[in-house]
């Protein structure tokens, strides 16, 4: 008899200025994933919040293009999870319930999906899932407290201020303390989404504007000189670091658009032509911030390499881009690991850190 295969809920959309990018990276995994092996389930969050079981055949309307891609809604389902529902969705459309999923991969970049909220409503109903948890989804997203914890565990980071609506801003200051040009970005959002470079009055009054459009609390960090690398990670308590990359941008800097619309808006340099010793050190820093901010599953680690030869850790990404464009992936396949077989080992550490979950006492 063959065995049943795995019920993945593939998990994207969402409420978030990062939707787009999920629907693309949706697709990349549905394409890719070994349907030998899974059953497929595809969940999609509007961007008013809704959930919906969509056309599972075509999901998604203007697929190929990235800056018209919607979430098909014809015919649509609406569902929820609720807890301890071990990974039964209700139908809220016609009542009763589908199937249930068996582990849930959430492609759900920014707020309300990479910020531990999405993540304990998995945990409440049940189910295992691919990536951080709770708490190392939330610090990954705040760039201010995810600083912090750095700053303390001694990882090398840029300068940065931290400032939240009503507070007073003086270019004159600020540049006075961390130099011009700077970065003005939201703390909680990915993708480059309201990151503005400021050298003047005028960009600085326009950048603080549009940041503090995405969140109530907005970074502003030093220009950092130098080259812009990644780093891939993957696994539980014992990860793993991929081969080192490098991002050229065509653009000012690594935006956006240059992310993922414009598909000559970056050159990958995968592997990165450096040092093996520099090498070692991006992948050293990449292991050491995922551990220490209580990661688990996968991240991707983004540095800077100064002109005098020092790496610093900018971020990190606790659900990386999947698209065909994607850095994440990328690295991987560099490194032996193929989209496919990478897509499978992220599924088996979901259900690894659950089983051992599971084991933990509930009760004194």
């Amino acid at each position: 008899m063959k065995d049943k295969k795995l019920k993945v809920g593939i998990l994207f959309g969402g409420k978030s200025a990062e939707h787009e990018v999920s629907l693309q990276s949706a697709k990349n995994v549905a394409d890719a994933i070994d349907k030998d092996k899974y059953d497929v389930a595809l969940i999609g969050i509007d961007k008013s919040g809704r959930w919906l079981l969509p056309n599972q055949s075509e999901f998604l309307i203007n697929a190929t293009d990235p800056k018209l891609v919607k979430l098909n809604k014809d015919n649509e389902k609406s569902v929820a999870l609720v807890p301890q529902s071990g990974g039964e969705l209700t139908d809220l459309s016609m009542g009763g319930t589908h199937s249930s999923i068996d582990v849930v991969f959430p492609i759900l970049h920014g707020p309300f999906g990479e910020d531990g909220t999405v993540q304990g409503l998995l945990k409440l109903a049940g189910v295992p899932f691919v990536g951080a948890g709770i708490l190392g989804s939330a610090v990954g997203m705040d760039k201010d407290v995810m600083k912090r914890l750095l700053r303390d565990a001694g990882i090398p980071i840029a300068k940065f201020l931290v400032f939240r609506h009503g507070d007073l801003l003086d270019l004159q200051s600020i540049s006075d303390e961390i130099g011009l040009p700077f970065f003005v970005k939201p703390a909680n959002m990915g993708s480059s989404v309201g990151v503005r470079k400021v050298t003047n009055q005028e960009t600085f009054d326009q950048a603080v504007q549009d940041a503090f459009n995405y969140d109530t609390k907005i970074l502003i960090e030093e220009f950092v000189d130098g080259r812009e690398l990644e780093c891939s990670v993957l696994g539980n308590q014992k990860p793993i670091a991929s081969v080192v990359g490098e991002i050229v941008s065509t653009h000012e800097f690594y935006s956006y658009e240059a992310k993922y619309i414009d598909e000559h808006g970056a050159a990958l340099e995968i592997p990165a032509d450096l040092p093996d010793a520099v090498s070692q050190r991006v992948q050293e820093l990449a292991l050491q911030t995922f551990q220490t901010l209580e990661c688990e599953g996968l991240g991707r680690v983004d540095c800077f390499l100064r002109r005098d030869g020092t790496v610093i850790v900018n971020e990190i990404n606790t659900i990386p881009g999947f698209t065909k464009i994607s850095m994440y992936p990328r690295l991987w396949e560099a490194s032996g690991v193929v989209y496919s077989e990478l897509i499978n080992r992220l599924v088996e550490l979901a259900i690894e850190r659950f089983d051992r979950e599971q084991k933990l006492k509930t009760s004194f």
